[in-house]
């Protein structure tokens, strides 16, 4: 069976997301597949841990006295909650800039909690509640360090982005030309690119002592609920892993990990784009890869507060369950 996530009601699969993966060492031997692990796609939000190395690398996290809860910041997807909205403001005081500076549009917090009381309060939604506010705020920062024009750092062609696709193509291997470029959600530049090559960047990632790569994931591990937020799968299994796994999702069902001690990354896409697929279909590849290869951690058992993510319940509108949405099928396993 190829490698899925099944939707059920009752004892009838009643849909089916087909997943495509990439499994790599930090040399690019491919380790594990699924579906197509050459599957082009944009990276989306799981690019940010790169899109951040220039922030550290230039020196301008330093000059502006951003420490590991901003970088940790300025690699997530977070969920607008009150400490995030905080590091956030934090950033942008260091830096110089105002709120009207960020380009990212805002958009209803991904917190359901968050998004409840905005509604009840009807509160005004502001640019620094885009889940990608800290990334943009890393941009900005990088911009004024260099001296760089601050408006439109976030559209190809900008300093900014040429310096941030310079890091691209330097962690995944892949010349300028192989990479296609669209508009990501936030505004800014997004990259299209294989699942391979994604994979091998998150290798890479997870055990290069390049400095600023040394400072990102040791940020995200110290700080995952700035890297996500509240029963967000990436924030519940850096938590419990510490070190051990940095887990970044993106939209349209992408999801990437990167294993610092085995030096494997994972890069997986849903096809279909289904978020809620991304986070079985991760755990599920952990047990898998971790089982074949005799890795610690083995992700099974998994501790509570991932277990929850590996089989989502759906319920009715009286609140009764009547299925889940749960990984089925095997990976294929390399040599």
């Amino acid at each position: 069976m190829e490698f899925r996530v099944e939707s059920t009601r009752g004892d009838l699969v009643e849909s089916a997301h087909q997943v495509s993966l990439a499994a790599v060492d930090s040399r690019g031997h491919l380790l594990a597949r699924a579906g197509d692990p050459d599957f082009l796609t944009f990276w989306r939000s799981a690019a940010k841990p790169f899109q951040a190395v220039p922030l550290v690398a230039d020196g301008a996290a330093e000059h502006w006295g951003l420490g590991p809860r901003e970088l940790a910041l300025a690699c997530s997807s977070h969920s607008s909650e009150p400490i995030h909205l905080e590091v956030v403001e934090g950033m942008l005081r260091k830096i110089g800039c105002g709120e009207p500076a960020l380009a990212c549009g805002p958009h209803p917090p991904l917190c359901t909690t968050v998004a409840e009381n905005l509604i009840r309060t009807g509160a005004a939604l502001t640019p620094r509640w885009s889940n990608c506010s800290g990334k943009h705020a890393g941009m900005l920062g990088l911009a004024r360090h260099h001296g760089w024009i601050t408006a439109g750092y976030e559209r190809a062609g900008h300093p900014v982005q040429e310096r941030i696709l310079d890091e691209i193509t330097r962690w995944t291997d892949l010349p300028r030309e192989r990479i296609r470029f669209g508009v990501d959600g936030c505004t800014a530049v997004c990259f299209g690119l294989p699942l391979r090559a994604m994979a091998l960047a998150y290798a890479r990632f997870g055990t290069s002592d390049d400095a600023a790569a040394v400072l990102l994931r040791e940020a995200m591990s110290a700080h995952p609920f700035l890297v996500a937020g509240t029963g967000r799968l990436c924030t519940d299994l850096m938590a419990a892993y510490p070190g051990q796994v940095i887990a970044k999702v993106g939209a349209e069902g992408i999801y990437c990990v990167a294993l610092p001690a085995a030096g494997i990354g994972i890069a997986l896409k849903v096809e279909d784009g289904d978020m809620r697929s991304s986070g079985p279909a991760l755990l599920a590849v952990l047990r898998q890869v971790a089982e074949h290869r005799r890795l610690t951690p083995a992700f099974d058992p998994l501790p509570e507060p991932v277990a929850r993510h590996a089989e989502l319940p759906t319920h009715n509108t009286r609140g009764a369950l009547t299925g889940t949405l749960r990984a089925a099928g095997r990976l294929r396993f390399e040599g």
